[in-house]
């Protein structure tokens, strides 16, 4: 008993060594780009030069970026609101609609995180160039719709498969139709969760950068801008100065979301039974 409790205190002590260096490796470059942003030097080197605001200054003013992050604002929360809206609607029906059709469709649309996001872009340009639209706000649009559908998929599956099955299935009992009972027994449980897909789909589409980069034409978004900007030395502390700004944000909308998933799965999934039919 005594060496079987030295055996796991030990793999214990390597299991928390491991994920100690997991968490160094994941987080400490990106650490240096908050360091480095308020560092009163062009140059990313120890040791630092001293400590200054200057780089943040650089962002007032600046139209280019302003039309850059004025472009990924309208792109994500479209991007978003297509992706949570059919998210949604997948979901449902792989839980709901006990389809083999709607299997196929939940396990198409996740298909997206096994593919490369190069064969996506390219394959997305040659699309939209054979409908004629070509290179586009509206092409960045669908193409980041496409990226973020499998999160909107996946969250809301979770979300609908949380909820007890016995709650549709008094509201078809009472009267209700499939359309009923998803507005207004469904969709009132899963807000929490939908909220939180739009939220983790806006991030997505905020931050992606390789499809854009096909799909792109002369309204770059935010990504594109900085890459663009990583051309010209002196403009790296200003782009670490921006990169600071959006960790910030992203950081605070997938907290967000989270507890916003986290409280759709806390919260009561069951509520009295209307006395009377449904109506539409």
């Amino acid at each position: 008993m005594r060496a079987a409790g030295h055996r796991f205190a030990a793999g214990r002590n390597w299991l928390g060594a491991y994920v100690a260096a997991y968490l160094v490796f994941l987080y400490l470059p990106v650490s240096l780009i908050p360091l480095f942003s308020f560092n009163d030097s062009i140059q990313a080197a120890f040791p630092l030069q001293g400590f200054t605001f200057a780089w943040y200054g650089t962002l007032v003013g600046n139209s280019a970026l302003s039309g850059a992050l004025s472009n990924s604002i309208v792109v994500g929360v479209a991007a978003a609101a297509g992706a949570t809206l059919c998210g949604t609607t997948v979901a449902y029906m792989e839980i709901y609609g006990r389809s083999p059709l709607a299997q196929a469709v939940s396990m198409i649309s996740r298909l997206p995180f096994l593919i490369p996001g190069v064969i996506v872009g390219i394959s997305l340009l040659i699309f939209v160039n054979l409908l004629g639209f070509g290179p586009s706000r509206l092409a960045i649009v669908l193409g980041h719709i496409l990226v973020a559908l499998p999160t909107s998929v996946l969250v809301m599956r979770g979300r609908f498969a949380s909820i007890p099955r016995s709650m549709s299935e008094a509201a078809l009992d009472l009267g209700a139709s499939d359309w009923v009972t998803f507005r207004r027994v469904m969709l009132p449980l899963s807000l929490p969760a939908v909220g939180s897909a739009f939220m983790l789909a806006f991030l997505m589409s905020f931050d992606e950068f390789i499809v854009a980069f096909f799909l792109a034409s002369t309204e770059p978004t935010l990504p594109l801008y900085i890459w663009s900007q990583l051309r010209f030395p002196k403009s790296l502390p200003t782009v670490m100065a921006l990169g600071t700004m959006i960790l910030t944000v992203s950081f605070v909308i997938a907290g967000l979301a989270e507890l916003l998933r986290r409280r759709g799965l806390s919260q009561m999934t069951s509520r009295p039974a209307p006395a009377g039919p449904f109506k539409p």
